[in-house]
């Protein structure tokens, strides 16, 4: 995912923080996606990418950024 052209565009950086205990968490803009602690499960196959391609629709709506290219899909 971190290689994805479509995400990509959008994000400046991405920073991985390691940590103990079996936590995975996914937070963008400051808001939590995802958290196997919430949900006491592991993600599906590609629920990780739909909810950051969702987030990242959502910020441009709210920025109205008209992109460059086709708008991102979920």
């Amino acid at each position: 995912m971190l290689g994805d052209r479509e995400i990509e565009r959008f994000v400046g950086n991405w920073r991985l923080i390691p940590t103990s205990g079996g936590v995975f968490e996914v937070i963008v803009n400051g808001e939590l996606l995802f958290s196997k602690r919430a949900l006491s499960r592991h993600a599906e196959p590609g629920e990780i990418k739909t909810l950051i391609l969702k987030k990242l629709i959502q910020v441009q709506l709210d920025r109205k950024i008209k992109p460059d290219r086709p708008p991102l899909k979920p």
